[in-house]
């Protein structure tokens, strides 16, 4: 019997490219907090130990300490000769100063740098090269040496040179350790690492005179501490970093030419040592992988300025939007709720004709049905079956109910199911609602009522999520009373709803007949039509009182699949109207008004939104710590008092807010995986079919203070 081979499993495109994004983001941002000594920094220093197994020779001796191959030996500078050494550089506002100076008295010095300003800031190591100044080492992330292990100390060393290389194309062999003074500082803790230094084929430079710049103690003070006495030779210790340098500046700009008159003169140590430059280039593929660790270096900063950049963004836009749903949907509910608001001059009472398109509800489609009997406004109601196979429209057939009509199709999509039940409605009020949906009593009532202003085209209602007993369902039910009906709210004052929802809407047919219908051009049908009505002059309106209970997904998989299709059809609905832009009349209002705020709302809020959260994990690792959770809890209180304001103005009980802090620790990343890979299947011009998720036909509408008619048992 054949074997047939195995199939490969790949990983989809649009999954693979969200999850490389995200990977590259986080690797960036870790590589940002290496360079800039965020992550394995260590600022211990040692005290001082006992001397007695330091050679009495090394320490009576110079400040250039030679142990390679075995060697305890030092050397001293020849009289008259000053080696000038800068450490901890360079630094973007310091070290150009000193160059300068430097230059201007035609001077040589040894900067130590580290390796991490250098991989920020490799052009000042060139400018140093080229100027004829000598490089050395100062380790990489400027640690105690003698706290580590030999392993530690040659990742600081590899790890310097690479920066060295990738910056200026050479290696040196001069090393200076942190936080050293003199040669007579050496102790029993310092001593070996000096030894081992010298192993791996290193000079190491301390000092013997120290400028102490670094105390700040002023200009006068700094120029007495570098000057040698008696004409004799030394190794000056100053610093173009680690802080305010313009003592530093100014004093250097004052020693030079003093010096020089009593016959000093300032060269780099190998040539005031009249050796071999310690500073050799660097061919092959060590040059090309110091200049790839600059290159990824430069684009972690940069990466780092834009999710800044987009962090700023964000936060602008989460304030403004929290700022406007609080002002606005409080004028919206004081509208709607004062004494004798009415639509129009007559409330409406004409019929309605519900349609509920239903691919495979078996599972839901009684509870529908029946929750439609129990109207208090006259209605007829059109199923319409697309190519269901689960016998979803022999269920409503077998209901028998008065004015329930079925209506099959061939599996054509929702906007044509929507569309063949438009054909066979018998009013000019059409509700659509979901399969999955079911409707309280007065539902279609409240939702028709605003078309007695003759200039509404359409309502939207409010969709309340109905199995909210889970986790999942909890954080559902939070975005649809925060996140979808109060900003209906905010988008009914500023005339610009974006959406009806597909759970809970009403139309005037003639106002959907002159817009086309219902269209398939994009994944969200409700979204689309919805802009369409703007577009043609139509009112949008919200029904706060016109409540209706949906099954929200309740599997991880499940919402995914939900959530990419909205967001990928707003994103499409989006670009099908971008031509409103430049419209006049009602077109161009909401091309200038609604489509800038839906997309900032909508879509790029969303999307940058995860930011706080990758800010507030890259806080709580590299600091500092205390005020990124000050930051981070500050959002989410106002978040936690937006929502807290949605549930008041809804009149729900306010204990699903309990999992708020949770929510937005993970429900909200979710979301925006989501949404990137709907910004990726945009982009790379993917398409989704309609989509079927799996109900429990659990979902029914709470009771109200009139008794329900008894219900059938739900079928499946």
């Amino acid at each position: 019997m054949a074997s047939h081979p195995r199939r490969r499993t790949r990983l989809p495109l649009r999954y693979l490219l969200p999850l490389l994004v995200l990977v590259a983001t986080l690797a960036m941002l870790m590589l940002r907090g290496y360079v800039h000594n965020e992550i394995l920094a260590d600022h211990r220093i040692r005290p001082s130990a006992a001397h007695d197994r330091v050679p009495q020779r090394i320490l009576d001796g110079g400040p250039v300490i030679d142990t390679r191959d075995g060697r305890s030996d030092s050397l001293r500078i020849p009289d008259h000769h000053i080696v000038l050494t800068f450490d901890d550089g360079p630094d973007p506002t310091w070290t150009p100063k000193v160059l300068d100076v430097l230059k201007k008295h035609h001077a040589h010095a040894v900067f130590f740098v580290t390796g991490t300003m250098t991989s920020r800031h490799p052009e000042l190591v060139r400018r140093m090269v080229a100027e004829g100044h000598e490089v050395g080492l100062h380790t990489f992330g400027h640690p105690d040496l003698s706290y580590h292990s030999t392993k530690r100390i040659d990742w600081e060393l590899s790890q310097n040179q690479l920066a060295l290389a990738g910056a200026a194309g050479i290696r040196s062999s001069l090393f200076r350790p942190p936080y050293s003074s003199s040669a007579d500082a050496l102790d029993n803790r310092s001593w070996p690492v000096t030894r081992y230094i010298g192993s791996r084929g290193y000079l190491t430079v301390v000092d013997d005179t120290d400028s102490e710049d670094w105390r700040k103690p002023g200009v006068g003070r700094i120029l007495r501490n570098a000057t040698p006495h008696g004409g004799r030779g030394a190794v000056v210790l100053m610093h173009d970093s680690g802080g305010d340098r313009h003592q530093t500046v100014q004093a250097l700009d004052r020693l030079l030419p003093r010096l020089q008159q009593q016959g000093y003169t300032f060269q780099t140590l190998t040539g005031a040592l009249r050796a071999p430059s310690a500073d050799t280039p660097v061919t092959g593929l060590d040059l090309w992988k110091g200049r790839a660790w600059i290159f990824l270096v430069k684009a972690s900063d940069d990466i780092t300025t834009v999710l800044v950049a987009g962090l700023a963004v964000v936060g602008c836009l989460v304030f403004a939007r929290f700022g406007l749903m609080l002002l606005l949907s409080g004028a919206h509910a004081r509208r709607t709720r004062r004494a004798g608001f009415r639509w129009g001059e007559e409330p409406v009472t004409e019929p309605v004709s519900v349609l509920v398109p239903a691919y495979n509800e078996a599972k839901c489609i009684e509870n529908t049905v029946r929750s439609l009997m129990r109207s208090e406004h006259p209605i007829e109601v059109l199923v319409i079956d697309d190519g269901s196979a689960d016998g979803t429209a022999d269920i409503v057939e077998a209901l028998d109910l008065p004015d329930v009509r079925v209506i099959r199709q061939a599996n054509a999509g929702k906007p044509a199911a929507l569309n063949r039940g438009l054909a066979n409605a018998r009013h000019e009020l059409v509700v659509m609602m979901d399969g999955d949906t079911v409707f309280e009593p007065a539902t279609v009532r409240e939702l028709v009522q605003p078309f007695a202003d003759p200039r509404v085209g359409a309502v939207a209602g409010n969709a309340k999520v109905g199995n909210k007993n889970r986790l999942i369902g909890a954080w559902q039910h939070i975005e649809y009373v925060m996140g979808f009906n109060l900003d209906r709210r905010m988008y009914d004052i500023l005339r610009c709803m974006p959406t009806i929802p597909g759970a809970v809407g009403a139309f005037r047919r003639s106002a959907l007949e002159r817009v086309g219908g219902m269209s398939d051009d994009t994944l969200a049908e409700d979204t689309d039509v919805t802009m369409a009505l703007h577009r043609d002059g139509w009112r949008v309106v919200y029904a706060e009182k016109a409540r209706a209970w949906t099954e929200a997904p309740e599997s991880v998989q499940q919402l995914w699949s939900q959530r990419y299709r909205w967001s990928y059809g707003t994103m499409q609905a989006i670009w099908k109207h971008r031509r409103a832009l430049f419209d006049r009349g009602p077109s161009g209002r909401f091309g200038r008004v609604g489509l800038p705020l839906v997309s900032l709302f909508m879509v790029v809020a969303p999307l940058l939104a995860p930011l706080i959260d990758l800010f507030l994990v890259y806080g709580l690792v590299f600091g500092p710590t205390g005020k990124t959770i000050l930051a981070w809890c500050a959002v989410l209180a106002v978040q936690a008092l937006c929502a807290a304001y949605a549930f008041h103005l809804d009149r729900e009980r306010l204990t699903p807010l309990l999992s708020l802090p949770l929510q937005q620790l993970l429900y909200r990343q979710l979301m925006y995986v989501v949404l990137l890979q709907s910004w990726i299947t945009a982009l790379t011009g993917g398409r989704l079919r309609w989509q079927k998720l799996r109900r429990t036909g659990g979902v029914a509408a709470p009771l109200t203070e009139r008794p329900p008619v008894p219900e059938a048992t739900p079928a499946g």
